[in-house]
């Protein structure tokens, strides 16, 4: 059985900061009816190993609360919720050769 991914702890100024690289970014997983399914967390998990930081949108057909899906999604696969706006979320994981710098 393999563990799950420790999530990353990140100051205000970090959280900052990353919330102004996310600003531009398309949404990489969208989530649905299906909820956090194996897909949508195998997708994730794949969009955070090559960018970091992600964009994920919840459509209209998701019943679940949008803060739930998010602490959800983000456990599941080690990663930090950066912010919540509307029906989108950031994510953020460390690559295991970082693109981007922390400050």
């Amino acid at each position: 059985m393999s563990e799950q991914p420790v999530a990353p702890q990140l100051t205000g100024k970090q959280n900052r900061f990353l919330r102004g690289l996310g600003h531009g970014l398309r949404p990489f997983v969208m989530i649905g009816k299906q909820h956090l399914s194996e897909d949508v967390v195998k997708a994730t998990h794949e969009a955070l190993g090559t960018h970091e930081l992600i964009k994920v949108r919840i459509q209209e057909g998701c019943l679940t609360d949008r803060k739930t899906v998010a602490t959800e999604l983000a456990s599941e696969t080690g990663s930090a919720v950066v912010q919540i706006i509307g029906h989108t979320f950031l994510l953020y994981r460390s690559a295991e050769e970082p693109t981007i710098t922390l400050p």
